[in-house]
């Protein structure tokens, strides 16, 4: 008997994800401060550095012509949007951003732009060439998004089907000139998941992309977008690291996980992004001595991980927003860290992103407000992790089974084995990647 159609369940996710974003771990470049000359064309010489770090997306901050009626500082936000076909000056010409594109292309890694559909500058010539595509406040008049310090933007209105086609065909027209591989869309939850819907069709139409949404929703997910922010991620690890409350954060951030995205909706976990570094502090200021393990955690466990330039290299203070501030470049014990937890990521298909990788399974433990510890697993490998998010030393033993087997450490080498009764000891702040092969 067939069954009755009416109580099948049905994929939520219905887009199909490149499969090089399967494995991937995103990198986003701050063009203006990425290198002292703040150009395409001295990034490009980071690249081998990039490729040699393990990193396979490359997304770059808005490369648009930046407003200059109501400027913050003296260069501007990039998300102040004078012009979606032009290129900044500042960063060099549209050749010099085509010869980036391809220079990453040739190293194998892919490149996504960011696209700032909600806004535009004020003296974008939309604004007197097309003003019935704004948004209007109660007075009738422009105005920036309402509740933020937004000053330097006013808001454009989807209502309009003609404001609609356009933003559509300036997303294709850097597909088609400048090569890109897909979008990170600014506050993509302030514009309506419809038009994402449609977009996402006519460029996949073009080229299979990638699409990361600044957002927290499951809706996205469905058609328009590879990937959300996990800010909950970021909010529960800072929590557990600074505020010293127990593991509840993280639990119940898993929990959410679990429950409210489908397996195939990839979350973007993050210590730091261009918002965090530049408002709320450093990488150091934001996790204290706890960085290390949530940095294990964000490679580790569900989610594409995400590096903002700079954190390879230890960098030890907010990078300014508005000004140019370079970042200093060095070796750092971080970067070696890196390094190893993303080609453990590479070889561990358990390890790798939505459905393509294993879900983490809970391993319980005798120290269940501090050490957090979970298994990953899959036909070829099982990965057992495990975090002590405190500033005391602590050995624990294992509840349940999960655990059991015989591992290599994964960034020391050496070989562990757990039974059921087997303890770990871990240093303040420890953490420690087991992994088995089938």
């Amino acid at each position: 008997m067939n069954p009755d159609s009416r109580y099948q369940p049905l994929s939520y996710v219905r887009l199909t994800h490149p499969e090089w974003s399967r494995s991937a771990v995103i990198y986003q470049i701050n063009t203006r401060q990425f290198t002292a000359e703040g150009t395409f064309r001295a990034a490009e010489a980071h690249l081998p550095r990039l490729k040699a770090l393990g990193v396979d997306i490359l997304w770059l901050m808005p490369i648009h012509p930046i407003g200059e009626v109501n400027r913050k500082g003296s260069l501007g936000s990039p998300y102040s949007v004078r012009d979606y076909y032009g290129v900044n000056p500042e960063f060099g010409t549209l050749q010099d951003f085509r010869h980036f594109v391809d220079a990453a292309h040739a190293h194998g890694f892919h490149v996504i732009l960011d696209w700032v559909a909600n806004h535009t500058a004020w003296d974008n010539p939309l604004v007197t060439e097309h003003p019935d595509w704004y948004a209007r406040d109660w007075k009738g008049e422009f105005h920036p998004t309402p509740w933020w310090d937004w000053s330097d933007i006013i808001e454009l209105d989807y209502q309009n089907p003609a404001l609609r086609e356009y933003m559509t065909g300036a997303l294709k027209y850097w597909l088609r000139e400048a090569g890109v591989d897909g979008f990170r869309c600014d506050v993509a939850g302030m514009v309506p998941t419809d038009f994402w819907n449609n977009a996402r069709r006519e460029l996949d139409a073009i080229k299979p992309v990638f699409m990361l949404a600044e957002w927290e929703e499951r809706d996205l997910h469905a058609e328009a977008f590879d990937m959300t922010y996990a800010w909950t991620w970021y909010d529960a690890v800072h929590l557990v690291t600074t505020a010293r409350t127990g593991l509840f954060p993280l639990y119940r951030y898993y929990s959410h996980q679990v429950k409210g995205f489908p397996p195939d909706a990839y979350r973007m976990t993050f210590v730091s992004n261009h918002d965090k570094n530049s408002w709320d502090g450093t990488e150091f200021e934001q996790f204290g001595d706890g960085l290390e393990a949530a940095i294990v955690l964000s490679m580790t466990g569900e989610g594409m991980p995400l590096i903002y330039n700079g954190q390879e290299a230890g960098n030890e203070r907010r990078l300014s927003f508005f000004e140019k501030d370079p970042i200093v470049w060095r070796e750092h014990p971080l970067g070696e860290l890196y390094r190893k937890l993303i080609a453990l990521r590479k070889e561990t298909r358990a390890l790798w992103n939505g459905a393509s990788g294993a879900r983490m399974i809970h391993a319980p433990n005798t120290a269940p407000d501090s050490v957090f510890s979970f298994t990953r697993q899959d036909a070829e490998a099982k990965v057992f992790v495990a975090l002590n998010f405190s500033d005391q030393p602590r050995t624990v033993q294992f509840t349940t089974a999960l655990q059991e087997g015989a591992y290599v450490e994964a960034l020391t080498g050496q070989p562990g084995h757990f039974n059921a009764s087997t303890p770990l000891t871990l240093g303040p702040w420890g953490y420690r990647v087991y992994v088995s092969k089938a």
